[in-house]
């Protein structure tokens, strides 16, 4: 009896101190405030609103990359799919979780934030499932597809949209979802002989 109330105790402190140094790392990124941040991370966020930046990379793919990229468009529009399904239709719904508080943002990008959960990051999920699928087809191109990706990550926390740790999540998600989609077409060969 005495050991689970110290093992709890000690699961409640761990996930105190997450907490907090999730908060401290939210606050930090959001004040971030250099040049580059101001005059990057806001297109880079509008691109990706609507997952309109990962269809424009999949254009480029499918028309650049022969048969094996228009393979590799295709499972990361599906990983994509699975991952928004995955994180706004299913895990916001069961996870409510409240934005950052405006006061922690000290910029103007705070006024622009969904007022759905926070957990878990879809622009990250989204872009974490498109790059990773991509990736397993032509590593070049998920090369490329990175560096917007991890761009994507760090707005979502700067902008005041998400905690570190929505992103952490929603990036599980997108690994997820591309594993899925990757696995998916073995498995319906193996069970529908």
């Amino acid at each position: 009896m005495e050991r689970a109330r110290t093992t709890k105790r000690r699961s409640l402190e761990i996930l105190a101190a997450l907490r907090s140094g999730d908060h401290r790392l939210t606050r930090r990124m959001a004040a971030w405030d250099s040049a580059w941040a101001r005059q990057v991370l806001p297109p880079v966020e509008e691109a990706a609103e609507h997952t309109k930046l990962w269809w424009a990379a999949a254009a480029i793919i499918a028309a650049g990359g022969g048969r094996r990229g228009r393979g590799a468009a295709a499972a990361g529009i599906a990983s994509m799919a699975v991952a928004e399904l995955l994180s706004n239709g299913v895990a916001k719904q069961l996870v409510e979780r409240s934005r950052p508080p405006k006061e922690w943002i000290p910029h103007d990008d705070v006024e622009d934030r969904p007022d759905s959960s926070s957990f878990p990051s879809g622009h990250t999920a989204a872009a974490v499932a498109f790059t990773a699928a991509v990736a397993s087809c032509l590593p070049w191109a998920g090369a490329a597809c990175a560096v917007p990706a991890v761009l994507v990550a760090l707005e979502r926390v700067h902008s005041g949209a998400h905690y570190p740790s929505d992103v952490a999540a929603g990036a599980g998600v997108g690994l997820a979802a591309a594993a899925l989609v990757r696995a998916t077409p073995r498995f319906l060969v193996r069970h529908l002989r």
